[in-house]
């Protein structure tokens, strides 16, 4: 296992859970138009989104070059989106996103991605 992501996952949480936790840590939130509270509380996840759909959409090859890919993680992406909206379960529909992908490389569907 390598542990060169490490500092990269720390930058990361320094970054976007400040965001999620201004609401409780500031005081006098509550007194902020509701539009602009909204606004604060969806930073995080929409910064965490956009990496995680270059992660699904984006593959590089050996050359540097970047195309657009469709692959097993499309469907895992809709299923997850699919169980989210029915079941209102974040949890839910990760474990299911995540079973989709283990399970289509586990019987050869999908290769993992080049690192």
């Amino acid at each position: 296992m390598s542990v060169e992501l490490v500092g990269l996952a720390v930058l990361m949480f320094a970054v976007t859970y400040p965001t999620r936790a201004v609401g409780l840590l500031a005081p006098g939130m509550e007194r902020m138009p509701k539009l602009a509270l909204a606004y604060l509380q969806l930073v995080g996840p929409a910064i965490l989104t956009a990496i995680a759909a270059v992660s699904v959409m984006v593959r590089t090859d050996d050359t540097g070059a970047t195309s657009f890919y469709i692959g097993v993680e499309w469907l895992a992406v809709a299923a997850c989106l699919a169980i989210v909206a029915w079941r209102r379960n974040l949890f839910l529909g990760l474990i299911v996103a995540v079973a989709i992908v283990v399970v289509a490389r586990a019987v050869g569907l999908s290769a993992l991605p080049p690192s």
